[in-house]
């Protein structure tokens, strides 16, 4: 079975493929200060709830966004996995043409979407990843990465705002009962989570004109993006495996 790991700047998802599906899948908070032995037995215990050993793992490919833990997670797998993994990196055959200024900032998560994006919903397509930033990934009609946008993600926001104001709270990231907040928590509420919506529904808006293209499809993954597709038209899809797939992708493309 083939393990795709990908490690962001909040949360690491782990996927383990059969070939035909993901059999099961996993998240665990980010630390950078975890020593590689520590993920191998993090990583263990996951696979014995599921009566999986890692000697049921063939083969592993990883994305890695966060530079202090790409080599701990190649030394957990080298020396735990006892396989090489395919770390996807600028110079990763990904089958995705990328037309920006430098193509080598864009980061590997990106381009990972933009894969599976391309291979599993076709173009042209806008990708809204709901992360600890959210980004806009956008592919042209040919399934070239053309560009993008990044903004804070809305807990990232959310924080920001309770450490900076004295007399606000943290509250819950979900929909106010009106736009129009009665009291504070309301219209903090209505302000990050309708904010967030209304940013959602103008950048994509504005990307598909500028694109030229109205009928571009719309795919959102990450943890909330589920929760903010009950709430706006612009979202056509929820695919909260995408990395995941695309990780797949990319290590079948990369395969004699």
């Amino acid at each position: 079975m083939l393990l795709a790991i990908d490690i962001g700047n909040t949360n690491i998802h782990f996927g383990l493929h059969t070939g035909t599906d993901w059999c099961c899948t996993w998240r665990a908070r980010t630390i950078r200060e975890k020593m590689s032995d520590e993920y191998a037995v993090l990583l263990r215990n996951f696979f014995e709830e599921r009566a999986f050993t890692f000697d049921d793992i063939g083969a592993v490919v990883m994305a890695s966004v966060v530079p202090d833990l790409t080599g701990t997670f190649i030394e957990m797998s080298e020396r735990y996995l006892h396989h090489i993994p395919l770390n996807v990196g600028p110079e990763t055959k990904t089958g995705i043409k990328i037309l920006l200024d430098n193509p080598h900032e864009i980061g590997p998560d990106r381009i990972v979407n933009a894969a599976a994006t391309r291979a599993l919903y076709g173009c042209p397509a806008i990708v809204v990843d709901f992360g600890t930033a959210t980004t806009y990934d956008v592919l042209n009609a040919d399934g070239d990465y053309i560009g993008g946008a990044i903004a804070p993600g809305i807990g990232l926001a959310h924080d920001a705002l309770v450490s900076r104001a004295a007399r606000l709270h943290k509250v819950e990231l979900e929909p106010p009962p009106s736009v129009i907040g009665h009291n504070t928590i309301h219209a903090m509420q209505s302000g990050l989570f309708l904010g967030y919506v209304a940013m959602i529904e103008g950048l994509v808006t504005r990307i598909k004109a500028e694109l030229g293209a109205p009928d571009a499809r719309v795919i959102a993954t990450g943890g909330l993006a589920s929760l903010f597709a009950e709430h706006t038209p612009v979202i056509e899809e929820i695919a909260p495996n995408l990395t995941l797939d695309g990780l797949r992708i990319i290590w079948e493309l990369n395969q004699p």
